[in-house]
């Protein structure tokens, strides 16, 4: 049996690359005809498509980085690991809520500013840190604008610590409503929370719809001294309006990880790399997420975690199993089962699922596939991939 051939674009955490056995796997940072990809940050928009690709594994959230699109009309799925970072980036905004309102960094830079020997910096001391005093937390209402995965986590912590939590989140999931503090308020539009918020968090992908969600508008109806943390995606805060608002004093302070020049000028804003994932425990865990998936599609065409084909399984029922992937239209599994009754094989196990214009069919065949069938059911007009695995 050949080894499926794994490119990895960036360094994968080895406890990902683990769970890929080396009698099937052979992960590589070089090939020219992969089976998968995994990778992290690095960008794909330019890279060209191997014609052996049969999926992409992001270690990660976001697929920003990924042509989804490109990769989903040739029938590529591409799968994520939602969740999988979701305490390390609750940590960070917890965090950086706390640095907001209590001056922290600023108060560091004074600090390492100071000259002089130790009496002269302890007179200094004391009389600078009243430049610095801030507010708590407790009693005070956070905004939390998605309430997915990590947005869910955020607004529970935000509750253990004696805030008030309100979110926004029209598509959230039962599984994330589920998990959701019983506290949390609801409301019914982003301008609602706004009005009401004293700290705002995001937790949404940059599209048409979130791409300046906060804007110079947005920014007037808010209160004044909101704390505002951008650990999302750049584009969703409007910087120019942004900074407008914190040179009035109606932003107490902006915190996020996108930084520009005129944000890391700013003595308000503060701007990090992006450490949302950056910790050896998100890592690990998005690696072994997404090795699982990639390892679960090869070997069964299991899809789960896809950003952009349906959730699918089936118990394996048969000698051989042909993953179909397809758009989604009209008399499609009709289509599959004429070719594999002109083929004179037996369907023991079928199973189609569709999201949107596309879909995946999974044939379970009760003897060995040949090479024939496969081409005479991918010259079906609509179907993307087909595999016998």
């Amino acid at each position: 049996m050949d080894k499926f051939k794994i490119l990895t674009l960036n360094n994968i955490s080895p406890a990902g690359l683990e769970r890929l056995p080396l009698a099937r796997y052979e992960v590589t940072s070089e090939t020219a005809s992969p089976d998968a990809i995994i990778l992290r940050s690095y960008k794909m928009h330019d890279m060209e498509i191997p014609s052996s690709l049969l999926a992409v594994g992001r270690a990660g959230a976001g697929v920003n980085n990924i042509p989804v699109d490109k990769l989903t009309r040739l029938g590529i799925p591409v799968f994520n690991a939602p969740g999988a970072n979701a305490n390390a980036v609750k940590e960070l905004v917890i965090a950086a809520m706390l640095i907001g309102c209590r001056n922290i960094c600023q108060a560091r830079d004074f600090v390492r500013a100071l000259e002089g020997d130790n009496a002269t910096i302890a007179t200094a001391v004391e009389k600078g840190k009243k430049e610095f005093g801030g507010f708590e937390l407790p009693g005070r209402t956070l905004g939390v604008i998605g309430l997915g995965a990590i947005g869910v986590q955020v607004a529970n912590a935000a509750r253990a610590l004696g805030m008030n939590v309100i979110g926004f989140d029209p598509s959230i999931t039962v599984r994330r409503a589920w998990e959701l503090s019983s506290e949390v308020t609801s409301a019914q539009s982003v301008d609602e929370l706004l009005a009401k918020a004293d700290f705002l968090t995001f937790h949404v992908p940059l599209i048409d719809s979130t791409r300046n969600l906060i804007n110079e508008q947005r920014l007037e109806m808010m209160k004044d001294n909101v704390v505002i943390v951008n650990f999302a995606r750049e584009g969703i805060v409007d910087n120019a309006a942004l900074l407008k608002a914190l040179d009035s004093g109606k932003v107490y302070s902006y915190v996020c990880d996108f930084p520009t020049n005129e944000l890391i000028a700013h003595p308000r804003a503060i701007t990090l790399p992006h450490l949302g994932a950056s910790t050896r425990e998100a890592e690990e865990n998005c690696a072994i997420m997404v090795a699982d998936e990639l390892r679960q599609f090869l070997e069964d065409g299991t899809i789960r975690n896809s950003v952009n084909f349906p959730e699918i399984s089936l118990d394996r029922e048969g000698e051989s199993r042909i993953v179909i992937i397809h758009e989604n239209q009209p008399d499609m599994l009709g289509q599959i089962s004429h070719e594999l009754g002109q083929a004179g094989l037996n369907i023991t196990h079928m199973r189609n699922e569709s999201r949107g214009d596309y879909a995946c069919t999974l044939v379970d065949i009760d003897s060995t596939v040949n090479e024939g069938c496969c081409q005479e059911l991918a010259g079906i007009e609509g179907v993307l991939k087909v595999r016998v695995v």
